[in-house]
C-alpha cells in the first residue's frame, strides 16, 4: 500500500514557500541635546544678550534713559552741596561760639591769674612795709587776690579742654600757691616781732612768685591766648568747598534746564526752577552770612580782644612795678644786680620797677604817651575806651614823678620820708595813691573793651544762627524739586 502525503496540497503539486515578514527598518536612536534629528552636528549656542551696562548704556541713549540718569545725578549733587554746607558752617558756628564762651573766658581767667598772683604779691609787700600790724585794708586785698587766683585756676582746670600744657601750668600753680602764702606768714609773724628774718621770708617768697609763679600764669596765658588765635582762624575760614559746590549745582540746574527747553520748547521747568532757587537761596546765604560772621569777629578781635591784651599786660606791668617799688625799700640796697650784668650794683628790685615803667609809659623822656598804655590809646576807638587809659597816662605820669622824690629821699638816707612817698597816709604825695587810681583807670578800661569784645563776638555768632539746619533743609527741597521737575518729562514718554 502506497503511503500519500497528508495536507492540504493535491497530489503532485509544488509547496509553496514560507512568507517571511519584510524586516523592520531600525528605530532611530533619540538625538542627544544639542542636535537636532538627521543633523550631521551638535547644534550651535544661542546667542548671548547684552550684559548688564551695554543694556544701561543703550538705555542712557534714549531720552528717558537720558533723563533719569540726569536725575540721579543732580540728586547726589544737591545733596552733596546740602550736606557739605552743613557741615563747614557748623564747624564754623562752633567756633564762633568758642570764642565768645571758652576761650575768650579762659583767656581772662588766665590773665586774672597773673593778675591776682602780682597783685597779692604787691599787698604783701606793702603791708610789710607798714610795720607790725598791717592794715586791714592791705591784708584784705591781699586775701581777695590769693582767693581769687585760687578760684580761676579751678575754674580753667574745669574748662582747659584736656590741653597738655595749660593743665601742666595749672598743676605747677596749685601746688606753689600754698607754699607761697606759707611764706608771706612766715614773713608777716617775724615782722610782727620785728624780727629782721621778716624781710628774709618775703624776699624768699617774692623769689618764688617772681621765678617761678609768675611765669608760669604767664605760659598758662599765652596757651590760652594762643587757642583762642586758633579759634577765631577756624571761625573766620572761609567754606570754599561749600560755596564751590553751590556754584556748580547751581550751573548743573541751569544747564539742564536749558538743555530741555532746547529739546522741548518749555521755557519753564517748575520743579527744577524751584531746586535752582533753594541751592540759589543756599548759596546765598552761606556767602553772605560767612562773610557778615567773619566781619563781626574780625572787629571783636581789633576792637575787643587786641585792646584786652594790651591792658592786661600794662595792669600787669604796673602790679610788678609797684611790688618792685615796696621790695626796694624792704630790701634796703641788700640785694643788688650781680656783676657783669647790665645795671650792676643798682638795686636789683629799682631797676626792676625801672624796667616795668618804661614798657608801661616807654622810657623816660620820651613822653607820657607810649609804652603799652600809648598802645591802647592808639586801639580804643571811641570815647568809653579812650577817657580811662588817658587817665591812666597821667596816673602813670604822676607815679613816675612821686617815685623820683621818693628815691631821692631814699638816696639820702631819709628812710622814713621816703617810706611815706611810698605808702604814706598823704595821698596827694604818696605813690601807692597814684598806683591805686592808674589800676582802677584799667580795671574800667578792661570792663569797656570786654563789653566791646562780647558785643561783637555775639553778632558774629548771630550771622550763622540756622543755618546748619537750613541747609539741610534747602539741600532736601532742591532735591525734591529736581526729582519731580524730571518726572514731569519722564511722563511725556509713557
Amino acid at each position: 500500500m502506497s503511503s500519500q502525503p497528508t495536507g492540504g496540497a493535491p497530489p503532485g503539486s509544488a509547496v509553496p514557500a514560507p512568507v517571511v515578514p519584510p524586516p523592520r527598518p531600525p528605530v532611530p536612536a533619540p538625538a542627544p541635546p544639542g542636535r537636532r534629528p538627521g543633523a550631521a552636528g551638535p547644534l550651535p549656542e544661542p546667542p548671548a544678550g547684552p550684559g548688564l551696562p551695554a543694556r544701561l548704556r543703550a538705555q542712557a541713549r534714549t531720552v528717558p534713559g537720558g533723563l533719569r540718569v540726569v536725575a540721579g545725578l543732580l540728586t547726589v549733587l544737591i545733596g552733596a552741596f546740602g550736606v557739605v554746607a552743613s557741615f563747614q558752617v557748623a564747624e564754623r558756628s562752633d567756633a564762633a561760639h568758642d570764642v565768645l564762651r571758652r576761650s575768650q573766658p579762659l583767656t581772662a581767667d588766665a590773665a586774672a591769674v597773673y593778675r591776682s598772683l602780682a597783685d597779692a604779691n604787691t599787698a604783701a609787700s606793702s603791708g610789710f612795709l607798714a610795720g607790725g600790724l598791717e592794715p586791714a585794708k592791705v591784708r584784705e586785698r591781699y586775701d581777695r587776690r590769693i582767693a581769687t587766683a585760687s578760684r580761676k585756676l579751678v575754674t580753667a582746670a574745669a574748662a582747659t579742654d584736656g590741653s597738655a600744657e595749660s593743665a601742666a601750668e595749672i598743676k605747677k600753680l596749685s601746688r606753689l600757691l600754698p607754699v607761697y602764702t606759707a611764706r608771706i606768714e612766715a614773713a608777716r609773724a617775724n615782722n610782727r616781732q620785728g624780727l629782721p628774718l621778716g624781710g628774709a621770708w618775703l624776699r624768699n617768697a617774692n623769689d618764688l612768685m617772681q621765678e617761678e609763679m609768675l611765669p608760669a600764669a604767664e605760659r598758662l596765658y599765652k596757651a590760652e591766648e594762643e587757642r583762642l588765635r586758633t579759634d577765631y582762624a577756624t571761625a573766620r575760614d572761609f567754606p570754599w568747598v561749600a560755596v564751590g559746590l553751590g556754584v556748580l549745582t547751581v550751573g548743573a540746574l541751569g544747564g539742564v534746564q536749558h538743555a530741555l527747553y532746547r529739546r522741548t520748547n518749555r521755557r519753564f521747568n517748575v520743579g527744577l526752577l524751584g531746586a535752582t532757587a533753594a541751592c540759589g537761596v543756599l548759596l546765598v546765604w552761606v556767602a553772605v552770612g560767612h562773610t557778615l560772621a567773619s566781619g563781626a569777629l574780625f572787629d571783636s578781635y581789633e576792637r575787643g580782644v587786641r585792646s584786652l591784651n594790651v591792658l592786661n599786660d600794662a595792669r600787669i606791668s604796673a602790679l610788678k612795678a609797684r611790688g618792685g617799688e615796696n621790695l626796694t625799700l624792704v630790701a634796703r640796697g641788700a640785694v643788688t644786680v650781680p656783676a657783669g650784668r647790665s645795671f650792676a650794683g643798682q638795686d636789683t628790685y629799682d631797676v626792676a620797677y625801672r624796667a616795668e615803667m618804661a614798657r608801661l609809659l616807654g622810657p623816660e623822656g620820651e613822653g607820657e604817651a607810649g609804652g603799652l598804655l600809648g598802645r591802647a590809646l592808639e586801639l580804643a576807638d571811641d570815647a568809653g575806651g579812650r577817657d580811662p587809659v588817658r587817665a591812666a597816662v597821667d596816673r602813670a605820669g604822676e607815679w613816675r614823678e612821686r617815685h623820683l622824690k621818693a628815691r631821692e629821699y631814699d638816696e639820702a638816707g631819709e628812710y622814713e620820708q621816703a617810706l611815706k612817698r611810698v605808702i604814706g597816709t598823704g595821698k596827694d604825695e604818696a605813690t601807692g595813691a597814684s598806683f591805686d587810681r592808674l589800676d582802677a583807670a584799667l580795671e574800667k578800661a578792661l570792663a569797656h573793651e570786654q563789653d566791646e569784645f562780647e558785643r561783637a563776638a555775639r553778632a558774629g555768632g548771630g550771622a550763622l544762627t540756622g543755618l546748619v539746619a537750613g541747609a539741610l533743609a534747602l539741600a532736601a527741597l532742591g532735591t525734591a524739586g529736581a526729582g519731580v521737575g524730571i518726572a514731569r518729562r519722564l511722563a511725556e514718554y509713557r
